[in-house]
């Protein structure tokens, strides 16, 4: 599969659309116009990586932030203003169950009753605490207060639609149906379901059917929720001494000043600059399930390859370079850390590409 960087998007959705699924089950091999890397693993990383980052990007208008301080995502219930938004969600599907499939991940995170919707599950009041807090406790008030000659009620419910006012029945003759203590308990459960899932069911269906395509339903019935966020997204936060505790090292010990200096870089770091760093060594900002003893490199290696720092022998005015199918990164001999610093923050921050040595 070969795609532009400049246009990921676009030639990702045509070429996996264009294959059968059973095709996307075999070696996947990416090549990127323009630049020579033999994909053994990192090249398809860092496609998914950006492809990811462009895919699920609100700007599209495919998804949404749940919430403006927490930006996990949800399905945009106005995507329909691109006609061709199901076509989209369908590629979407195949490329979250494509990862999945060949054990890489989705550089994001959606909200936790996605991930039960995936998978087929009734979604809970619990469930709508954390991405619309102020809904859960107008909830939780009206199942714990007695709400009749309160509350005027009826199991109809206002939402906008491009800045246009729309009523929503929650059942048939819902405007009708007056909000009883006796009945209020029907009303949050219908509430909770039309939450997360008005205006988006013809997009869930096709997101979903892209992704059972990769990954039958029947493969997914052990799994509950948090595990599958997991296996689509593995872990978020890395873990600094897990890193150190399985990182090997070449042509230096963990004496040398250019491992010292390298693990000062990263404790000095933020979250983000971490998973940068991450990104441009392995190809994938997310760390395995099993944490750093699992990083998977080169295909053609059994097992899994562990993150490597390699002092090498070169002018000192050249950037730290990454090899990410082999999950190494090539240092020279810098003569401070601070000279370390800036070079290989400028390499995280400016570089991209593949080449063949």
């Amino acid at each position: 599969m070969e795609v532009c960087r400049d246009s990921i998007f676009e030639e990702s959705y045509r070429l996996v659309l264009k294959f059968r699924a059973k095709d996307l089950r075999k070696r996947l091999m990416v090549k990127f116009t323009g630049e020579d890397g033999i994909d053994y693993g990192g090249v398809t990383r860092e496609w998914l990586y950006l492809l990811s980052h462009e895919m699920l990007n609100p700007y599209y208008g495919l998804f949404q932030y749940s919430r403006e301080d927490i930006y996990t995502l949800q399905i945009n219930p106005d995507s329909s203003i691109n006609p061709e938004h199901l076509s989209y969600f369908h590629f979407a599907g195949r490329v979250i169950g494509l990862a999945v499939f060949h054990g890489h991940y989705i550089d994001a995170g959606f909200t936790l009753p996605f991930y039960k919707m995936l998978l087929g599950k009734p979604i809970a009041l619990e469930d709508i605490e954390n991405v619309d807090p102020e809904l859960y406790k107008s909830l939780m008030w009206i199942l714990q207060n007695d709400i009749e000659g309160i509350l005027d009620l009826t199991f109809a419910v206002e939402h906008s639609v491009f800045g246009k006012i729309e009523s929503h029945n929650l059942k048939p003759g819902g405007e009708d149906i007056a909000v009883t203590d006796d009945n209020k308990k029907e009303y949050v459960r219908l509430y909770v379901t039309w939450r997360f899932m008005q205006g988006i069911e013809q997009q869930f269906l096709a997101l979903q059917k892209g992704f059972h395509e990769m990954i039958p339903a029947s493969l997914l019935r052990t799994f509950d929720e948090r595990e599958i966020e997991l296996v689509i997204c593995g872990l978020g936060r890395i873990d600094t001494e897990d890193w150190k505790a399985n990182c090997r090292l070449k042509h230096c010990t963990a004496e040398s000043p250019i491992v010292g200096w390298f693990w000062q870089a990263v404790e000095s770091y933020s979250d983000d600059m971490r998973s940068r760093l991450l990104q441009f060594v392995t190809g994938s900002s997310r760390v395995p399930l099993q944490g750093f003893k699992a990083l998977q490199g080169s295909t053609g290696a059994a097992g899994p390859r562990l993150f490597t720092i390699h002092q090498i022998d070169c002018s000192t005015d050249n950037l730290p370079k990454a090899h990410t199918c082999f999950n190494r990164i090539d240092i020279p001999a810098y003569e401070s850390y601070e000279k370390l610093l800036e070079k290989m923050t400028c390499a995280i921050v400016e570089t991209c590409g593949f080449a063949v040595e």
